[in-house]
């Protein structure tokens, strides 16, 4: 119908220019005949380009003008070239205002047609203003979310981008698809703010290089969730979900060993310490999943423990035990593992924000040092099989006394393992150490995000600072699995890959959220960074190893086995019972100090 239309008209918007110019009553030879029918015949390949009889009429935004007065400059220039070669051939010369006349008329009569269409068909749009999105991926999903989109009103769907050459150039449900490398253009042509990336199937590798693509412009990402996430039920297979900053870490995933998650947690009572926290409840959630026959959640913060347990009671078919109190309370934690008969113990219970245990050192020590030296002998003395503490890269030639702390925890994990390998009770007990976590409470995630929320700035401490990082699902998925693989008196270590600068990640969560980073080179932006100056004992940068070449691999690609230098026993406990009688004092200085110099004389 459109192309009919355009046809006509532009035939007489070209006899009313040769009107215009001409004046009186214009009746055309036979050569402006064919000059005036070769004009529809050059322009309408040149609207098809263009896309003008791909757009709904319905959802036709207003940038759309700025195509059409395109389509129509070309128009008016193929058709200026062919009266060239018709007046070096003698055929016609024709009046030099015509073409500008056919050119103002045709765009009138070619944009006017359009919305005067849409105002009179679809009255309804009048005064709307339709969000413009691309879709990655022109199959299926992708079809499937456009139509969804369409049928919203709101939101137009200005074109596929697909890596497909076979799809490139074609129209998928009247929507034109574009290679990748027009992803710039495509976004300023049509003042695209958001893309949907709609390929569910894509494995990890290929599906995190697509985001850091994405990432380099200003636009909102959502996606179709990941078959695993569809599997798991935490999506739906139609459901979007906006782009997390773990999509970005550009990891690559080794699937869990289920008999080892099945070997640490079926049939058996697990108690969890911490079980409210960021570690805690997703460890608590992957253990719901594996039927354990018991979980008791140990939790010193009442609504945290209010909300996993609401969480877990959802779905669960085995007997959940909320045990409010602390891991440093020797009654309580005897009486819990007594009473419920715990067989595996997963220790997440610890203050772990570095500058509040930095200015809190004695609830740090007491919480971090105290209360796992007190769960793990009382898992010792009551035949607990399984105990695994979850500690941190900082725990490495730590700076600070969170990191002390941790480190302190390793050696008592590592003084039981060997009592249990000298009594050979069966006993293991573990660490796992590992970096950060994204969106763990506390941690440099959450705020980022809080702070973009309010518009910024977004505050880092040094521009060369690194850091670890792993998902939580992840980091818990492998903490369970490394307890399998215990031997007793192990330190886990769970690869990281590459470390991540803090500034990278700032920005990349900037632009996630369809923001840009104000700077320098970019006064326009919308959120500034700014550099506040590194904090008291805060590392530039996060080891795991001692000695990386102490490191041994484990049948789990993500998990290895540090060796720990041999130490005394006897020496440890001498440091312990040292440690306590400061403590007791409340010496905060002479605490600080007995902390770091044992350190000092450890390794592994």
């Amino acid at each position: 119908m459109l192309v009919v239309f355009d046809a006509i008209a532009l035939i007489g918007v070209l006899w009313l220019s040769y009107q215009l110019r001409l004046g009186g009553t214009f009746e055309p030879t036979l050569a402006q005949w064919v000059l005036i029918l070769l004009a529809p015949v050059v322009a309408l390949p040149v609207f098809l380009r263009f896309g003008l009889y791909r757009a709904v009429i319905r959802y036709l935004p207003e940038r759309a003008i700025w195509t059409i007065l395109w389509a129509m400059t070309l128009a008016t220039l193929g058709w200026v070239f062919v009266l060239f070669i018709a007046e070096v051939s003698r055929m016609a010369v024709l009046p030099r205002t015509v073409p500008i006349f056919y050119f103002l008329l045709g765009t009138i009569v070619v944009a006017g047609s359009r919305f005067l269409a849409k105002y009179l068909l679809y009255p309804s749009q009048r005064g709307t203003s339709q969000q413009q999105v691309l879709i990655y991926g022109a199959g299926e999903s992708g079809r499937q979310n456009a139509s969804a989109l369409a049928g919203q009103g709101t939101t137009q769907v200005a074109g596929f981008i697909d890596d497909d050459r076979n799809l490139q150039g074609r129209d998928v449900s009247g929507v034109r698809v574009y290679p990748p490398s027009r992803l710039g253009d495509l976004i300023s042509d049509f003042g695209a703010r958001e893309i949907i990336l709609s390929m569910a199937s894509l494995d990890s590798t290929r599906r995190q290089d697509i985001y850091t693509e994405l990432s380099k412009f200003p636009v909102k990402v959502r996606t179709l969730p990941s078959l695993r996430e569809i599997a798991s039920g935490k999506y739906l297979i139609n459901q979007l979900r906006e782009i997390d900053i773990d999509d970005l870490l550009g990891r690559s995933s080794v699937p869990a060993d289920p008999e080892l998650l099945q070997q640490m947690v079926a049939g058996k009572a697990i108690l969890v310490s911490g079980g409210g926290g960021s570690i805690g409840s997703e460890l608590c959630r992957i253990i719901a999943r594996l039927e354990p026959k018991s979980l008791v959640v140990l939790e010193a913060n009442e609504f945290a423990l209010y909300q996993i347990e609401r969480s877990l009671l959802r779905d669960a078919s085995f007997q959940i035990v909320p045990v409010l109190g602390s891991v440093a309370d020797d009654a309580l934690v005897r009486r819990t593992l007594r009473q419920q008969g715990i067989e595996v113990v997963f220790h997440a219970a610890a203050h772990k924000h570095v500058p509040l245990v930095e200015a809190n050192v004695l609830e740090g020590v007491r919480n971090n040092v105290f209360g796992t030296q007190t769960i793990v002998r009382a898992a010792f003395e009551e035949g607990v099989r399984d105990f695994v503490l979850i500690s941190s890269d900082k725990a490495v030639r730590p700076t600070n006394v969170m990191g002390a702390t941790k480190r302190w925890a390793e050696l008592i994990i590592r003084q039981f393992g060997d009592r249990a390998a000298a009594e050979r009770t069966g006993q293991r007990f573990a660490a796992v150490r590992f970096g950060n976590v994204l969106g763990s409470n506390g941690s440099v995630v959450p705020l980022f995000r809080e702070q973009i929320a309010a518009g910024g700035p977004v505050t880092l401490t040094d521009e060369r600072m690194t850091r670890y990082f792993m998902s939580i699902h992840e980091a818990a998925e492998l903490i369970v699995q490394a307890g399998a693989l215990s031997e007793g008196g192990d330190i886990f270590l769970l690869e990281m890959g590459q470390p991540v600068r803090i500034r990278d990640l700032a920005e990349n969560m900037i632009r996630l959220a369809g923001l840009t980073v104000r700077s320098e080179s970019n006064p326009g932006g919308d959120i500034t960074i700014a550099v506040t100056g590194i904090r008291p004992a805060e590392k530039l940068y996060e080891e795991l190893f001692y000695d990386e070449a102490q490191a041994a691999r484990t049948r789990q690609p993500k998990i290895l086995r540090a060796r720990m230098a041999e130490r005394s026993n006897a020496d440890f406990e001498a440091a312990l019972a040292e440690l306590r009688a400061v403590f007791e004092r409340q010496d905060e200085a002479a605490v600080r100090k007995c902390l770091f110099d044992m350190i000092e004389t450890s390794a592994g």
